[in-house]
């Protein structure tokens, strides 16, 4: 069965970039461009990964990680951070929210699908 990651970017060209890199490794990728929604799909869609941008519209990154990391149900799901580079206040925040892993962008194709496995592979 393939692996499933939800992705909240709302940069539609960082978007389709990783969308293109995981189904080429074979993921099911779930994007979605606004926050808001976010916590009513993780919850329907159960993927195995989450990566999350820091700024989104509707909810940001850091709101969604900690509302994950405090449901039970969802509090074990790997959770991929992006961030833009230079933002150390977010990576920080991030890291106290309960982030696995962190992606500065630009970041490189096969360093992004190593990263996603690493998250996944128990």
């Amino acid at each position: 069965m393939a692996r499933h990651a939800m992705l909240i970017e709302d940069e539609p060209h960082i978007a389709e970039a990783i969308r293109f890199l995981l189904t080429r490794d074979g993921w099911q990728v779930t994007a979605l461009a606004d926050g808001g929604a976010a916590e009513r799909a993780l919850r329907t869609a159960r993927p195995d990964l989450l990566i999350l941008d820091v700024m989104l519209p509707g909810r940001s990154g850091l709101e969604i990680l900690s509302a994950v990391r405090a449901d039970p149900d969802m509090a074990e799901l790997p959770v991929m951070m992006l961030t833009a580079k230079g933002q150390g206040r977010d990576r920080e925040a991030a890291e106290r929210a309960g982030a696995d892993l962190f992606m500065a962008k630009p970041f490189s194709n096969a360093e992004f699908v190593a990263a996603a496995r690493s998250l996944v592979e128990t």
